[in-house]
């Protein structure tokens, strides 16, 4: 019996050793099959050369979040952390201020005083931005978001804030003198 055992064991260990060098013969097969392709460029692969060249985003790509304004410049964001609530990661913290009529940052009866995202909790499942009744959040295609400090990924209102467009410019060709100053270079 002791040896019926030992014999099987030593089969065993022989099976064991030939499945594992049949296992690295095929990972090695597909190795060289894939560097022959590449060099003799039957299926040659589409290397994109980053920095200067950028890959074609999907369509429904999200990553980095915006605060958007109106067009003239107030913000969408009225504070009412709806998308604070929607988020699974609960990387959204918002805190609400009212309006006033000399301080109006929003069209409503108040604004985000404090918003803040921490962007290594966040998922980009967009479930804020689907909460967000004015569609003051939004994610963009800006997929550039690598820093070296923890406390660089913790973006502020400042940071996620449009910048406010600028004021319309009169072009230089339909400014006429004022009366006074031809009545002074007549005089």
């Amino acid at each position: 019996m002791g040896f019926l055992t030992r014999l099987n064991a030593l089969k065993n260990q022989a099976g064991a050793t030939v499945g594992g060098a049949k296992a690295i013969a095929i990972g090695m097969g597909i190795t060289l099959r894939h560097y022959v392709e590449q060099q003799l460029k039957l299926k040659p692969s589409g290397t994109v050369q980053y920095p200067e060249e950028r890959r074609e985003q999907y369509p429904r790509t999200r990553w980095r979040h915006y605060l958007t304004r109106y067009d003239d410049g107030l913000e969408k964001c009225i504070g009412c952390s709806l998308c604070a609530g929607a988020c699974p990661a609960r990387c959204i913290y918002v805190e609400a201020a009212d309006n006033t009529d000399e301080a109006r940052y929003s069209p409503g009866e108040r604004y985000a005083a404090r918003y803040e995202i921490n962007m290594l909790r966040c998922v980009f499942c967009g479930y804020c931005q689907d909460a967000c009744p004015t569609g003051a959040i939004v994610l963009r295609k800006d997929f550039e978001l690598a820093d070296y400090d923890r406390l660089d990924f913790l973006y502020t209102k400042e940071m996620l804030l449009e910048p406010a467009p600028l004021a319309p410019t009169v072009p230089a060709s339909s400014i006429r003198p004022v009366e006074r100053e031809l009545e002074a270079a007549k005089g």
